[in-house]
């Protein structure tokens, strides 16, 4: 347990957070990984070699380790810091909560180079605990110390599930969100963290999050992938055609589509309340979907994208482990958003196609073959999105879909 009168930095060392190599995790970092989640010894860091934590401790897998240590990676910190779309609405947002944070008690999860954990300092907390089980622990420690802040922001090596805290805290700030929302399964450290220490009436930012989902279409995409085997330099090579198929459209696909690939309003696949959602209800996600073409085109599958909202006047009606959401009727569950009906009640982080880019695109579904749609043509189905069984950090994706009386089914996984 760290120590409530010494807050020098420190890290906490958990025996087995070692560094394991994966090569799903390589092809991860090859395709540009993000999300961050560490010993030289220091005289502003404090090793703690066990901890004797008096809560329930998921086991820490191989899976995770080799996890942790794609986050070591410069790289990846650096993609997500230059996403300025990011890293700017962060910004804004401990700002304008300032009157929650000066003063008081935050903990970062998943720190990474402890950027998020310095603005809240330099916002006036009192206090910044910053969690990261990555090896980049070490650096934002370096961070820290050369920004003159060792008194306030301690960095604490090790996974959240882990280290232990010895006070409540007012505020849980967390860049939780991977590739389609839920890809990596980051949010359960985040109500980890909120269970075992957030005071009632506490902060969590961001406050809610929303994966949608929209029928798209996508003709250059595909003839690139596909219809380009069918006549190279004048050869027929369309005996090509099923593999190139499987190679470009059997897995998730990140990538950015803009609106104008989009052919209808998006359908909410899930609605999370940073302050109600369980780790449970994270394992499968099911909602039916129903929709309608704006257009005469081509459907070549489905985009997924997010929004998160940092709304710190959303506490004042709900308490972090009331039953109760504050969820606003347009973002239910299994329901059409068109536009907000207030756009300033709350500052949002937006990856939709017609927002601008950030890095983490849009996930596409595609289909193997195209549908042809006439305008109006209904679209219907189901989508699950459950943790997979081999490493919780992968999706499974399973989805149903009718259109012009023929039934489909895609199985992808997100890896």
């Amino acid at each position: 347990m760290f120590p409530r009168e010494n807050h020098s930095n420190g890290y906490e060392q958990v025996g087995g957070m070692g560094h394991t190599h994966s090569h799903i995790h390589r092809e991860r970092v090859r395709r540009g990984a993000r999300r961050s989640r560490g010993s030289s010894s220091s005289h502003s860091l404090r090793v703690l070699e066990q901890s004797q934590p008096h809560h329930h401790r998921p086991p820490c897998t191989d899976f995770d380790l080799a996890y942790f240590h794609s986050y070591a990676h410069l790289g990846i910190h650096q993609e997500m810091i230059k996403d300025r779309v990011r890293t700017e609405t962060y910004r804004e947002a401990i700002m304008q909560h300032q009157s929650f944070i000066a003063g008081k008690v935050v903990v970062d999860v998943g720190c990474g180079t402890g950027i998020l954990s310095i603005f809240c300092a330099q916002a006036g907390a009192k206090r910044v605990y910053a969690i990261d089980a990555s090896d980049i622990a070490l650096q934002a420690n370096e961070v820290v110390k050369a920004n003159n802040l060792s008194d306030v922001v301690v960095v604490l090596h090790g996974r959240v599930e882990d280290v232990e805290i010895d006070e409540e805290v007012d505020v849980i700030i967390s860049e939780w969100m991977g590739y389609m929302l839920l890809y990596e399964s980051m949010l359960g450290s985040v109500i980890n963290a909120r269970d075992r220490w957030l005071k009632p009436g506490g902060l969590i930012l961001p406050s809610s999050a929303t994966l949608y989902m929209a029928p798209v279409t996508h003709t250059d995409r595909y003839n690139d992938s596909v219809d380009f085997w069918r006549n190279v330099y004048g050869i027929n090579m369309s005996a090509m055609v099923p593999l190139a198929k499987q190679c470009a459209f059997e897995e998730p696909s990140v990538e950015t589509i803009t609106g104008e690939n989009v052919l209808t309003w998006p359908h909410v696949v899930k609605y999370i309340d940073s302050y109600s959602v369980t780790i449970n209800e994270l394992e499968s996600v099911t909602t039916k979907f129903k929709f309608n073409s704006m257009m005469r085109a081509p459907l070549h599958g489905f985009a997924f994208w997010f929004d998160v909202e940092f709304n710190g006047n959303a506490i004042a009606s709900t308490n972090y482990n009331s039953t109760t959401s504050f969820i606003d009727n347009h973002q239910m569950n299994g329901s059409q958003r068109k536009k907000r009906t207030n756009p300033n009640e709350a500052l949002v982080l937006s990856t939709a196609p017609e927002d601008p880019p950030t890095h983490w695109q849009q996930t596409l579904i595609y289909f193997y073959d195209p549908i042809e749609l006439e305008q109006d043509q209904l679209i219907e189905g189901l989508v699950t999105l459950s943790q997979s069984r081999e490493n919780a950090r992968f999706m499974n994706i399973h989805l149903e879909y009718t259109s012009g009386g023929r039934s489909h089914v895609k199985e992808s996984v997100m890896r």
